[in-house]
């Protein structure tokens, strides 16, 4: 009987070993880094001299505890396909190390923080539409398109391409057309980046019963759009410079890297190397950054030149 008791006791989750660690590990800091890196671009892009550094404290503060609140939200409704997957079962919750309710109260408490400080610090247009991006990841996409169409990634990245624009929004109080186009670069840039991911991780996928593209058309199929979206985001990050919005320095660095880009788009296409997916995906994240990073330089250099 007393061992009885003590095979039950094992079995049963006990919520006592979480830790704080466990509360930072749910907003997936390295994802919010990247965004906030894309949204102090746009904070610079939207003026010809240094932003406001109250706004850019604040905004990026705010922009930076929705986008946690975020992750946090998708970390408790993705906790039962989580545990499915060897990518994610370790997670606070999908493991269940972490109750439901507190980081329900933890995303909660992220995101109503950075609304709040973005409407009361830097303006309502830019809490407005950073709410809006927490409820496109953390619900549209996270809980329906995830689940229910392949073309998840495209329609949701949305949601994630929105960064570049609340800086912008963050320093000006309005939308700009500069602002938009930075938005389209990142939103042509994620199916390439997440289904190389994806094409990785096909049997993970597949387990948990998550549509993505390689799993419903094909590990072949996923290749080919890796490939073609690859040049959409090409293209995409040309236009800066065709829109007179970017100059010289940005074209040489943008062309350097979207040659490194595409050789690696080229290698999962082909199919040949069973590690450049993988390989595809950690470059696409470098490759996001080096783009904004040039974009930067470029600005702040026509900027000097002034002078």
């Amino acid at each position: 009987m007393r061992n009885a008791v003590i095979t039950q006791q094992q079995s049963t989750p006990l919520f006592c070993s979480w830790s704080w660690r466990d509360l930072l590990g749910l907003c997936k800091l390295r994802v919010v880094a990247v965004m906030l890196v894309c949204s102090l671009v746009g904070m610079a892009l939207a003026t010809s001299g240094i932003p406001d550094p109250v706004k850019v404290i604040f905004g990026l503060a705010g922009i930076g505890l929705v986008a946690s609140g975020a992750a946090a939200f998708n970390h408790v409704v993705d906790r039962r396909l989580d545990a499915l997957m060897a990518r994610t079962a370790k997670r606070p919750v999908a493991s269940r190390r972490l109750p439901v309710g507190i980081a329900l109260a933890w995303a909660s408490l992220l995101s109503l923080a950075g609304v709040s400080l973005l409407a009361w610090q830097v303006n309502a247009l830019t809490a407005i539409l950073t709410f809006a991006s927490l409820v496109g990841y953390a619900l549209i996409y996270t809980a329906f398109l995830k689940r229910t169409t392949p073309q998840n990634i495209v329609i949701g990245g949305v949601a994630g391409a929105a960064p570049p624009l609340l800086g912008w929004t963050a320093i000006t109080g309005q939308v700009g057309a500069d602002a938009v186009l930075l938005v389209l670069i990142i939103f042509a840039w994620t199916p390439p980046h997440f289904w190389a991911l994806a094409i990785h991780k096909c049997d993970d996928y597949a387990r948990a019963g998550i549509p993505m593209l390689p799993v419903t058309h094909g590990i072949a199929f996923t290749r080919l759009q890796v490939w073609l979206y690859g040049w959409l985001t090409v293209g995409a990050t040309l236009l800066p410079f065709v829109i007179g919005m970017s100059g010289a320095i940005y074209l040489v660095g943008v062309m350097l890297l979207n040659i490194r880009f595409m050789y690696w788009n080229w290698k999962v296409w082909r199919g040949h190397d069973p590690q450049a997916p993988l390989a595809a995906f950690w470059f696409s994240i470098r490759y996001l950054l080096g783009v904004f990073g040039v974009l930067l330089l470029d600005h702040y250099a026509a900027s000097w030149s002034w002078y």
